[in-house]
C-alpha cells in the first residue's frame, strides 16, 4: 500500500474523530442546555410552592389564635356564669336563712300562728260550689 492511502486513511480516521466529538460536545450542549431549563423550571415551582405552604401556615396559625381567642371567650362566660351563679345561691340562702330566722321569731311571738300562714299554692280553700259553680245570687226574672 502506498503511503499517502495510509496518510489518507488517518487523515479521514483523525476528521471522523473529530466530527465525532463535536457532535457529542454539542449533544451534551444542549442536554446541558435542557437539564438548566429543567432546573429553573423546578426552582420556579418550587418558589410557587413554598410562597403557597407559607401562606396556608400563615392561615392555619390565625385559625390556631381565632380558636384560642374563642375557647378563652367561652372559658370567660363560662367563669362569670358560675360565679354568678354561685352569688345566686349565697343570696337565695342567705334569704331562706333570714326567712327561717323570721319564722322563729314570729313563732316565740306568737306560737301556732306561723303554721296558719305557711300554706303550700294548693291549700287555697275553695267555696263550697267549686270555682266554676256560682255561688249564689239574684236572678234575673
Amino acid at each position: 500500500m502506498d503511503t499517502w492511502v495510509i496518510v489518507l486513511i488517518v487523515v479521514v480516521a483523525v476528521v471522523l474523530l473529530a466530527l465525532l466529538a463535536l457532535a457529542l460536545a454539542k449533544r451534551n450542549r444542549i442536554n446541558g442546555a435542557k437539564k438548566r431549563e429543567q432546573a429553573r423550571e423546578h426552582l420556579q415551582e418550587a418558589q410557587l410552592r413554598g410562597a403557597q405552604a407559607e401562606k396556608e401556615r400563615a392561615a392555619a396559625e390565625e385559625q390556631a389564635a381565632r380558636a384560642r381567642r374563642e375557647r378563652a371567650e367561652v372559658e370567660e362566660r363560662t367563669r362569670l356564669a358560675e360565679q354568678e351563679a354561685q352569688q345566686r345561691a349565697t343570696q337565695a340562702q342567705e334569704h331562706a336563712s333570714a326567712a327561717d330566722q323570721l319564722r322563729a321569731k314570729a313563732e316565740k311571738l306568737a306560737p301556732g300562728l306561723a303554721d296558719r300562714h305557711h300554706r303550700t299554692p294548693g291549700d287555697d280553700a275553695q267555696p263550697a260550689g267549686g270555682p266554676d259553680q256560682p255561688s249564689g245570687g239574684a236572678t234575673r226574672r
